[in-house]
C-alpha cells in the first residue's frame, strides 16, 4: 500500500443515469477488497443506479493500526465519501457486521448517534440494506469457549477458503494455505479481536430500531457466518427477507453468482421505487 492511499477510498464503478440514480454502496469483509464484487457487477442489470465500492481498512493490503477505531467509524468514512450518501449499502461478512454497528449507534463517535425514537435507517437516509453472509447470533449465552476457539483456530482456513473462491480455484495446496497464513499475519491479532468484538456485540443490536427494508443472502454450506445466523438476524429484523442460497459458502456474490444478481437487482429495483426518508432526517437533526 502506498504511503499516500487513504485508510478508506470509494470508487465509482457504475455511473447512474436519470436526475436522481439511486446511489448503492458496497462494503467488502475481512481481508477483501471491492473487486470482490466484480462478478456482480459484470451482472447486475443496467437500470441507472449508481454503483460504488469501498476499499476498506480492512482490505488484503491493510492499513496498519485501523483497529484503533471502531468498524463502524470506517464505514461511516466510506459512506459519507458518497456524493449525497448512498440510498443503499450492500455490505458483506464483517463488513456487514460494521455496518449493522453503525446504524445501532455502536463504536460511533460523539456526536453521531441519531436521537432516541428515531429510526436508524431514517437517520441515515437508507432505503434498505442488503447484508451478504453476516455474522450474527441473538442471544450472548450462544457465545462461549468453543466458539472462542473455533474462530481462532479456524481463522486460517477460513482465509484459505476465500482465496479458493476468489481466485476461481486456481491457487490450491500448499501455495494457498502460505497465501493464508501471510493474509493471517497482515490481519494480526487487533484485526481479528475488531471482527470477534463486533460478532460478540450482536446479541446487544437493538434491532428494532433498523426498521428499513433488508435483504440477507446466505450460503448453504457456509462455515463461516453460518446459514441459521441469516435466519436469526432475519427473525429479528422488523423487516427482513431472507435467501439461503445452496451449493453456496461464504461468498453468494461468487458462488452463485446469477442467484445474487438476480436477488440484488430486484431489491435495488424496489428500493429505487421508494422515497428517500430526507425530510424525517432533517427535522430530527434540528430537533436533537
Amino acid at each position: 500500500m502506498s504511503a499516500a492511499e487513504p485508510p478508506v477510498s470509494v470508487i465509482l464503478r457504475r455511473p447512474g443515469r436519470g436526475p436522481a440514480p439511486l446511489r448503492v454502496l458496497f462494503l467488502h469483509g475481512l481481508a477483501g477488497g471491492g473487486n470482490v464484487w466484480d462478478e456482480y457487477l459484470t451482472r447486475a442489470a443496467d437500470h441507472g443506479h449508481a454503483l460504488w465500492t469501498a476499499e476498506l481498512p480492512w482490505r488484503s493490503e491493510e492499513v496498519p493500526g485501523w483497529a484503533a477505531h471502531s468498524p463502524a467509524h470506517w464505514t461511516a468514512r466510506a459512506m459519507a465519501q458518497v456524493p449525497g450518501g448512498p440510498d443503499v449499502v450492500v455490505a458483506h461478512s464483517f463488513g456487514a457486521g460494521a455496518l449493522l454497528a453503525l446504524l445501532d449507534g455502536q463504536g460511533v463517535e460523539p456526536g453521531g448517534l441519531a436521537p432516541d425514537g428515531v429510526d436508524a435507517f431514517t437517520w441515515h437516509r437508507l432505503r434498505g440494506v442488503v447484508l451478504v453472509s453476516p455474522f450474527y447470533r441473538a442471544r450472548p449465552e450462544e457465545f462461549d469457549w468453543d466458539a472462542l476457539s473455533y474462530y481462532v483456530n479456524g481463522f486460517g482456513r477460513i482465509l484459505e477458503d476465500g482465496l479458493r473462491v476468489r481466485s476461481g480455484g486456481r491457487v490450491v495446496g500448499e501455495l494457498r494455505r502460505d497465501m493464508a497464513l501471510k493474509v493471517r499475519e497482515r490481519v494480526g491479532p487487533y484485526g481479528w479481536t475488531s471482527f470477534f468484538d463486533t460478532y460478540l456485540r450482536t446479541p446487544y443490536l437493538r434491532t428494532d430500531r433498523l426498521s428499513g427494508p433488508c435483504l440477507v443472502i446466505g450460503g448453504e454450506s457456509d462455515f463461516a457466518a453460518f446459514p441459521d445466523e441469516s435466519e436469526a438476524l432475519g427473525a429479528a429484523l422488523p423487516d427482513a427477507t431472507v435467501k439461503i442460497l445452496g451449493e453456496c459458502g461464504h461468498f453468494a456474490m461468487v458462488e452463485q453468482a446469477a442467484a445474487f444478481a438476480s436477488l440484488t437487482d430486484s431489491f435495488l429495483d424496489s428500493a429505487a421505487a421508494r422515497p428517500r426518508p430526507g425530510a424525517t432526517h432533517e427535522r430530527a437533526r434540528e430537533n436533537n
